[in-house]
C-alpha cells in the first residue's frame, strides 16, 4: 500500500503544473468573452447597469467590460496574475451585490453562483499563483537570473 500511495505520489507531482493552467485557461476565457460581449453591446450594458443603480453606468460599463476583457486576456497568458485578480474578484463582488443580491436568502446560496466559482477560482490563483507555464515564471525565472 505504501508503495502505492508514493507510486501516485510520483506520477501526480509530474501533473502539478496543470490545475493552475486549467483554472487561468477556463476563468481567462470566461472573462475574456464576457469582456468582448459586453464591449460589442455597451448600450445594453449600461441600460442594465442603470437598472441595477449602479452609478455613473454610462462610464461602468466600458470600464468593467474593459477589466474582463484585459483581466481575461492577461489571466490566460498568465502575465501579472496576482495583480490582475484583484479586480476580477471586486467585479464579481460587485455582480453579486448588484445582480445576483435579490437570490441570496442563505449563504449557501453562494455556492451555485458562477460568479462566487469565479471568486474562489480568482482568490485561489492569488495565493497559489499563475503556476509553471505561464509569462510570470518566465518573467521570475529572467530576472532572477539579473
Amino acid at each position: 500500500m505504501k508503495r502505492l500511495i508514493a507510486t501516485l505520489r510520483t506520477g501526480l507531482s509530474k501533473l502539478e503544473f496543470l490545475p493552475p493552467l486549467l483554472t487561468r485557461l477556463t476563468v481567462g476565457w470566461v472573462f475574456a468573452e464576457s469582456g468582448w460581449g459586453k464591449l460589442h453591446n455597451i448600450q445594453g450594458v449600461t441600460e442594465y447597469f442603470v437598472s441595477l443603480g449602479i452609478p455613473m453606468a454610462q462610464y461602468q460599463a466600458p470600464f468593467v467590460a474593459g477589466v474582463e476583457l484585459i483581466g481575461g486576456s492577461l489571466l490566460i497568458l498568465g502575465l501579472f496574475t496576482r495583480v490582475i485578480s484583484l479586480p476580477l474578484i471586486a467585479t464579481m463582488a460587485v455582480a453579486i451585490l448588484t445582480a445576483k443580491r435579490e437570490e441570496i436568502s442563505v449563504a449557501s446560496d453562494l455556492y451555485g453562483m458562477s460568479e462566487f466559482l469565479m471568486i474562489v477560482a480568482l482568490v485561489w490563483l492569488v495565493v497559489y499563483g499563475p503556476g509553471a507555464i505561464s509569462v510570470d515564471k518566465l518573467l521570475a525565472r529572467k530576472f532572477e537570473n539579473l
